[in-house]
């Protein structure tokens, strides 16, 4: 254990202990640093644990870096994704310990890492209850950072650890298969370090499969696999992760599952709202919305929902002044008023400012339809009689990086005009193959033609088309949710395919247009390809046809707000 004391810029003196060693219930010890300030008083402590590896957490950037832009030269190349656990310096600041941990199986950690979140539960658990006993600590621990941060303080509030008393996981994402049948191997890039990334710090990763699962069934799992993805061998990147499972274990791991259903079954989602019984102050953003937790919670509650700019800065501390402000309520019974606030705060992006809430989704919103139509148009009134489909040709990218699409503009709007919710698609199509993938996307695009948003939608969906059915059981009509199993496409036969985008939030201000853009292919070369979107593209030449007829109404279905 090191030990040494730091003078930060504030000026009061830090005390740092470096991996320090912390047993969990089965004997394993978990590497952590500690930041605290050097004073007599016990004080509380916020604790984040991630397997990118707690030393580049505390780096020395002089400032937020902003995300890169791969359409301009002028941005940095210093960020990276993983810098998550939060400002340690204003932490102190404001009287906390800051705690920072490696997961097992990463950075100094003992153990093997499978990436199971209930063990990653369990080892937060123990740490969190291991700190309550040190002679510095009050006994009051919240839990910090965001994405896969924020992901282990979920998982730790399931555990119910007693002294866990409060958590704010900021741009939480849940961990479960994707039931659109897409390949966004998030696990592929963030694994190894790359596009944006420095990614995980493994020091004895292992494949969950590979330990529990006979090795004949499991060679039958791996040829099922490529089976059903037969644009795998056109992607040596991802089909190595097949055939070598010690290359990147999690995501081996992820497509086996995701594609053998049959053998694994259907994923259970926890119950949050039973299980978890802490307050809980939710950061939200687009993918990483987090309204269905917050939905689901019966405990004390917030969400805050912010504009992409806030989102991306890394090292991150977007809001870090309002989870203080919610750690002084809750750990150090400070009334700072945020709980006498609405507990929904919204950012308008368009109109750029805040808004409060008191419910999700807003009982006042109209859902509203614009229709597909000929000559590219979105309108409220529906195609007239028309059986001319508009078409797209989309190329394997191994032929060409030519994107395909299909762009649908509304009229300049009369006035501005709320959407906040979530956005739903219709397409009725067909194909002249028996699978692709489809994309749809929202843009807000101003009086200039310029997508003010740009080079990111405001909100977007993929789809693999033979993943097209819906749970009837389990949607309701504001929000359908896929089954999960994967039916024929028929070579030309209309199918339709239903989208539920993230939610969003934005005013399409007077004189803007509101754009639907329809497209099959994505490459790590596109402005947005460090937020995940890559995803495995078609190998094979495909016509898509989107019809608008009186049978078949393709249109968008927006949540929008009335003037109040």
């Amino acid at each position: 254990m090191a030990e040494k004391n730091n003078k930060s810029g504030s000026g009061y003196k830090m005390k740092v202990e470096k991996n320090v060693m912390v047993p969990m219930r089965d004997g394993v010890c978990l590497a952590v640093d500690i930041y605290r300030p050097d004073a007599p008083d016990k004080i509380p402590a916020l604790l984040g644990m991630s397997p990118y590896g707690k030393a580049i957490q505390t780096l020395p950037y002089p400032f937020p870096q902003p995300a890169p832009d791969y359409t301009n030269d002028y941005k940095t190349a210093l960020w990276d994704g993983n810098i998550e656990a939060g400002s340690t310096g204003e932490i102190l600041a404001r009287g906390y310990a800051h705690v920072i941990g490696d997961l097992r199986g990463s950075g100094n950690s003992e153990g093997e890492n499978t990436g199971e979140s209930k063990q990653e539960g369990q080892d937060y658990h123990d740490v969190v209850e291991w700190i309550a006993e040190q002679p510095w600590c009050d006994g009051n621990i919240g839990g910090i950072g965001m994405s896969y941060y924020a992901m282990t303080q979920v998982s730790a509030a399931l555990e119910q650890p007693p002294h866990l008393k409060a958590i704010a996981p900021f741009f939480w994402h849940e961990r479960l298969l994707s039931p659109s049948g897409i390949i966004n191997p998030t696990l592929f890039w963030l694994y190894d370090g790359r596009d944006g990334t420095s990614g995980y710090a493994p020091k004895n990763v292992v494949s969950r499969l590979v330990k529990t699962v006979p090795k004949d069934d499991l060679e039958r799992l791996v040829q099922n696999t490529l089976d059903r993805n037969p644009d795998l061998p056109y992607d040596a990147r991802l089909w190595k992760l097949l055939i070598y499972p010690d290359k990147n274990p999690h995501c081996f791991d992820h497509l086996v599952e995701q594609f053998n259903p049959e053998y694994f079954g259907k994923w259970v989602r926890p119950d949050y709202g039973a299980k978890i019984k802490i307050p809980v102050l939710l950061g939200s953003f687009g993918p990483h919305s987090g309204f269905g937790l917050y939905q689901q919670l019966k405990s004390p509650k917030k969400l805050i929902m912010w504009s992409p700019q806030e989102y991306e800065p890394r090292p991150w501390r977007t809001g870090i002044d309002i989870v203080l402000r919610w750690y002084d309520h809750w750990l150090k019974g400070i009334d700072t008023g945020i709980m006498k606030e609405p507990p929904i705060k919204l950012f308008l992006m368009g109109a750029n400012q805040w808004r409060y809430e008191k419910e999700w989704p807003l009982s006042r919103t109209k859902r509203t339809e614009y229709y597909l139509r000929t000559w590219e148009r979105l309108t409220p009134e529906p195609e007239v009689e028309n059986d001319f489909p508009d078409c797209y040709l989309q190329e394997p990218i191994f032929v060409s990086a030519r994107r395909g699409s299909l762009k649908y503009l509304s009229d300049p709007l009369p006035e501005d005009l709320e959407v906040t919710g979530t956005v739903l698609v219709y397409l009725y199509a067909a194909i002249d193959q028996d699978d692709t993938n489809w994309r749809v996307r929202i843009f807000d695009v101003n009086e200039s033609g310029v997508e003010t948003t740009s080079p990111h939608s405001i909100t977007e969906a993929w789809l693999r088309a033979s993943y097209r059915g819906i749970d009837k059981k389990l949607s309701t009509p504001e929000r359908p949710i896929l089954s999960g199993k994967p039916e024929p496409v028929v070579p030309g036969e209309i199918c339709e395919y239903v989208f539920t985008l993230p939610e969003m939030c934005n005013v399409f201000k007077a004189g803007h247009r509101i754009k639907l853009d329809i497209s099959s292919m994505s490459s790590g070369k596109d402005p947005d390809a460090h937020t995940s979107s890559y995803v495995l593209s078609i190998s094979r030449t495909t016509v898509h046809k989107v019809y608008r007829d009186s049978k078949h109404r393709s249109r968008l279905v927006l949540p929008v707000i009335p003037k109040s």
